[in-house]
């Protein structure tokens, strides 16, 4: 079952789910735009396709808040405002080791198209990747962290801090002390745009209470 946070006749706010793909993928597995569709179908009792519309990107193990669009005017506007900088998604991470209490990290990353890896690397080859994180709460070695993204590149998150000896905990692909058994500590907890028809601006937050490492930390203090 999605949690739905928000439906209106142009917008589809839900949260994802860990370990879902955010669209088909290789594994065949049922990924959220399927399920979203399928929901919109029953829900409106339509016979034909469903048009929702992919805006933004999850990475698989990542949870958290993603908005859909309803209408491919919808659709355009919010891509156009993404491309604009008027979306701001913010994060919630546990990173393994010490960290500053506020900094910017700023790489060129590059992708491996067949490992589907990411690493950082000279201007020339890579595109520029920027973050800013503030450090809310430090137990032992962990850290939790807010993360307010100003680049949208693949795995930008978990990349950046990996290269700094920092690595996400639970990231099974750049952590290589992270347990099989673990899910990665990162979740979009805040998510917020222009409404594309009203320019309302729209903002949403879900805070992962109940996860794994992030119930050790006091949220509220974020």
């Amino acid at each position: 079952m999605i949690n739905i946070l928000y439906e209106d006749n142009h917008l589809l706010v839900v949260v994802k789910p860990a370990n879902m793909a955010v669209n088909l993928d290789s594994s065949n597995d049922l990924d959220l735009l399927t399920y979203l569709k399928q929901y919109l179908k029953e829900k409106y009792q339509k016979p034909n396709n469903v048009y929702l519309g992919l805006v933004h990107r999850l990475d698989r193990p990542v949870a958290g808040i993603m908005v859909f669009a309803k209408t491919s005017k919808a659709a355009g506007r919010l891509a156009k405002d993404m491309q604009s900088n008027l979306f701001k998604k913010e994060y919630l991470a546990v990173i393994c080791g010490n960290c500053k209490d506020k900094d910017t990290l700023t790489d060129y990353l590059k992708k491996d198209r067949k490992t589907n890896m990411v690493s950082t690397t000279n201007s020339k080859e890579g595109k520029l990747a920027s973050l800013q994180y503030y450090k809310i709460e430090q137990i032992d070695k962990l850290c939790l962290v807010k993360v307010i993204l100003q680049t949208g590149r693949s795995h930008q998150i978990r990349v950046q801090f990996a290269s700094r000896n920092m690595p996400l905990w639970g990231d099974q692909r750049y952590n290589k002390n992270a347990k099989v058994s673990q899910q990665i500590a990162l979740f979009a907890y805040r998510l917020s745009f222009p409404h594309p028809i009203t320019k309302q601006t729209m903002s949403f937050e879900i805070l992962p209470k109940n996860i794994k490492p992030f119930n050790l930390f006091d949220l509220e203090r974020r």
